[in-house]
């Protein structure tokens, strides 16, 4: 996770993961739009070298790629950024290693050039995003989902509370036991299922928890919490659900998305997106948004 510098001045992070699935299998998942939107953010892309991959994290917030190397079911990579503008050229390489027992390993890899550290911060944080959330979620959905579309939404609000009080708001939707069974409480839209545990114990990851800003900000004050939800759905139909908070100077942004598969998928998530939307509005009346 920690950055690594090589001779030639070229910066990088990576974060890996094991997951159950063939080399093509997992493949679809990584390279193809469909599957990418599946468990990590609308993103379409066009499946060969020279092509474009666009992923969309929100309103006005598309990350425009270009791919340079395209080789299924192994490895892709994608450029990003203009020299001179923040860390300059970035490339995104994907890499798909076949384990035995019906399991691969998936790496991403983060590449720039860089003259000082002034990014490294913010690039162990993302490694440290996929570790800890987006990785997570790529298993939920290869173990229980693969090769099905999700019908997927977002919702955002913004809190002008600190992010320990926009949290225990946000916590107070559901109640999890002490077996991480999940129900919604009184008064929030329906819900149950069961919580994806976060223990962090890797020694790299506990440094950067410590020395990436974006990472340190989201857990101050939090104690031995994290601000993260992940949840594995029953209702309001087979899937999951990534709910987090993220500081952003003097507001706290809430996020929620939700995967939804299944025939009824679809009513599922007009009429969750609806009651959740709703239900933000009323926590946190500054603004909401979906």
């Amino acid at each position: 996770m920690s950055v690594r510098k090589d001779k030639n001045g070229q910066r990088s992070v990576q974060a890996e993961i094991e997951v159950p699935g063939s080399p093509e299998e997992v493949w679809r998942a990584i390279a193809t739009g469909a599957g990418v939107s599946s468990w990590f953010v609308p993103t379409k892309i066009e499946e060969r070298e020279g092509g474009a991959a666009v992923s969309s994290f929100g309103p006005g917030m598309d990350a425009p790629s270009k791919i340079t190397a395209w080789n299924p079911p192994d490895s892709y990579t994608t450029e990003a950024g203009e020299e001179g503008q923040g860390p300059g050229k970035v490339a995104t390489e994907w890499i798909v290693e076949a384990r035995s027992g019906g399991t691969c390993l998936v790496r991403v890899v983060h590449r720039w050039f860089a003259d000082t550290d002034d990014w490294d911060g913010e690039f162990e944080g993302h490694a440290y995003g996929w570790a800890t959330s987006f990785f997570r979620m790529l298993n939920i959905y290869l173990t229980n989902f693969a090769g099905q579309k999700s019908v997927a939404f977002d919702l955002a609000a913004f809190n002008k509370a600190s992010g320990p009080e926009t949290w225990k708001a946000i916590k107070s939707a559901v109640h999890i036991d002490d077996n991480l069974k999940v129900k919604a409480t009184a008064g929030a839209p329906s819900l149950s299922g069961t919580q994806e545990r976060l223990e962090v114990t890797d020694p790299d990851l506990l440094r950067i928890r410590e020395s990436s800003p974006m990472i340190a900000a989201a857990l101050d004050g939090m104690g031995d919490e994290s601000p993260e939800l992940l949840l594995k759905l029953d209702r309001p139909a087979p899937g999951f659900a990534h709910i987090f908070i993220m500081p952003m100077g003097e507001i706290t942004m809430v996020s929620m998305r939700f995967y939804l598969f299944g025939d009824d998928a679809a009513a599922a998530a007009e009429q969750a997106k609806s009651e959740w939307n709703e239900w933000l509005a009323e926590k946190f009346p500054q603004e909401a948004a979906g």
